[in-house]
């Protein structure tokens, strides 16, 4: 037996954009390890466009912001799988389109679109599946690593701040019949298609990189292999936690190096 033992398991893995995002990286690690992956994107147009690399029968639509579209998803992948044994919620969306603004200036809708995307879609996607999740299947989420430093992603750090309290209540209340975990990888900076998007992103890449014990930043990889370890049978001791992999970058505010670039 492999030491993860995650052959022949099912997994859905949520919000697919491209082959930059975690969910690819997770997906395809799956699958170099033995496991039958189905994934999820956004939209038809996406999809399409994912066909180039993915089989179609494994691609899913779904749109998680409209209340119909999670339960028609699990209605399409129970037409052909019977359980799953590990979901993967790799979505979230701000609406960073218009001008920056400091947090006491955001917008009632756009925070109210982003935490119903990025945070409480979990608990949709938990209920509408939970039937279909074997006794001890692994439920995972991305949040952040610190959301002390994270003030450049704005009002996006007090949702994924939800988002880690929403793993520990999921994990709680589904504790009263079974064994399903939920965790929460807080990540470090990525080179995404998504954080593109976030403003002034780029030089709190690179400052996060100066600070990470190793001088060299964050890869997508190494998040999806700490993913990939909490959905396996070996994490089991791991529940209602946020488990940071960010290079150390958290805890190494006084680094020698950063203090002389300062001064």
């Amino acid at each position: 037996m492999k030491f993860l033992n995650i052959e022949d398991k099912h997994f859905l893995v949520l919000g697919l954009a491209n082959r930059k995002s975690i969910a690819w990286f997770v997906g395809k690690t799956l699958e170099a390890h033995g496991a039958y992956v189905y994934y999820s994107v956004r939209s038809p147009e996406r999809k399409k466009e994912l066909t180039r690399w993915i089989p179609e029968e494994k691609l899913f639509i779904c749109d998680v912001e409209r209340a119909h579209s999670i339960q028609q998803l699990k209605q399409q992948m129970a037409a052909s799988v019977s359980h799953l044994d590990g979901i993967v919620h790799a979505i979230a969306f701000a609406n960073f389109s218009k001008e920056f603004k400091t947090f006491y200036d955001t917008r009632r809708e756009d925070f109210l679109q982003a935490v119903h995307i990025s945070c409480f879609s979990l608990v949709e996607i938990a209920r509408t599946f939970k039937a279909m999740l074997t006794p001890r299947a692994s439920v995972v989420t991305v949040g952040i690593s610190s959301q002390v430093t994270a003030i450049h992603y704005g009002y996006m750090s007090p949702i994924k701040a939800a988002l880690e309290s929403v793993v520990r209540f999921l994990a709680k209340s589904f504790s009263t019949d079974g064994e399903v975990r939920f965790n929460c990888v807080g990540s470090g900076p990525l080179k995404t298609s998504a954080s593109a998007g976030i403003p002034n992103f780029l030089k709190n890449y690179l400052f996060a990189e100066k600070l990470t014990l190793r001088k060299r930043a964050l890869e997508t990889q190494e998040v999806a292999n700490t993913i990939v370890f909490l959905l396996s049978d070996r994490s089991s001791g791991i529940n209602g936690q946020t488990v940071v992999v960010n290079a150390g970058m958290d805890f190494n505010y006084f680094d020698e190096q950063v203090i002389d670039a300062v001064i």
